[in-house]
């Protein structure tokens, strides 16, 4: 992930870039928002309450899978986040989050911004080959690093109707479109909309454009995935060391802020 990151063009002078185990605090804020969070929160999250639907696994009946919206108010508030980029789906998280920073905020006094969710509805959801929301959860999702072939193989399967090749298809419902949409250029969008109004045009002519405009929106991306992987991967670790020393440091400066209020 850290890789993906970087080659998607974070900038470690900008942003601090980390894992998080290696920063404790972040368990030990969870342990704390924990007894301020009601268990009907976490049991109201639709997260969680669709994947208990979906998924038979015993995994789903342990604190950390219900609490992990506890995990993840924890990695927000430790840093006093103003905005969080967050998709359509994860709404419900941050509102909660919210919660726990108000909560803990009339309690002990004024310790945590309170974030607000920071949306593009260009991506609040993005289709996964299957048509449900793209997901890793799902198996459902296109890895642009994948090796060219690979990669083709993936758009490939790509979910489409049966309309014949020389029919009229509706853009607005295809998945193959939709993503295409995300990363073409408007006059390429423009154009691949008006053939599949005008028919003679099939699935998978759009799904070869798709592969194309894949591997040139995200060449740079590609090439630095390269470095970082296999030619450099020491400077993947520096990096990352680095910014663990400063988010550490600032989570520490506010876990020290939460132990007085809690006369630890």
């Amino acid at each position: 992930m850290a890789i993906d990151w970087l080659a998607c063009g974070i900038d470690p002078k900008k942003s601090i870039l980390y894992i998080q185990s290696a920063v404790p605090e972040h368990l030990e804020l969870q342990m704390v928002l924990s007894c301020i969070t009601p268990l009907g929160w976490l049991e109201r999250n639709p997260t969680y309450k669709e994947q208990l639907r979906e998924i038979t696994s015993r995994d789903l009946q342990t604190y950390a899978f219900l609490g992990y919206p506890v995990l993840q108010a924890a990695d927000i508030l430790l840093y006093d986040a103003n905005f969080v980029p967050v998709g359509k789906d994860q709404r419900q998280h941050l509102e909660m989050t919210r919660d726990m920073a108000t909560a803990f905020n009339a309690t002990f006094g004024e310790t945590f911004a309170v974030p607000e969710a920071k949306i593009d509805d260009r991506v609040m959801v993005i289709p996964g080959i299957d048509g449900q929301k793209m997901s890793k959860s799902y198996g459902n999702y296109i890895d642009i690093f994948l090796p060219e072939k690979e990669l083709s193989k993936v758009i490939k399967k790509i979910k489409s109707d049966s309309t014949p090749i020389e029919e009229p298809k509706n853009a607005d419902e295809d998945i193959t479109f939709k993503l295409f949409s995300l990363i073409a250029p408007e006059n390429q969008v423009l154009e691949m909309r008006k053939n599949y109004k005008n028919g003679g045009y099939g699935y998978g002519h759009a799904k070869q454009a798709l592969f194309e405009a894949t591997l040139k929106r995200f060449e740079k991306e590609r090439e630095l995935f390269q470095y970082y992987s296999e030619e450099n991967p020491t400077a993947l670790y520096q990096k990352l060391a680095e910014g663990e020393e400063k988010a550490r440091e600032i989570a520490s400066e506010k876990m020290k802020e939460v132990r007085t209020l809690l006369r630890f």
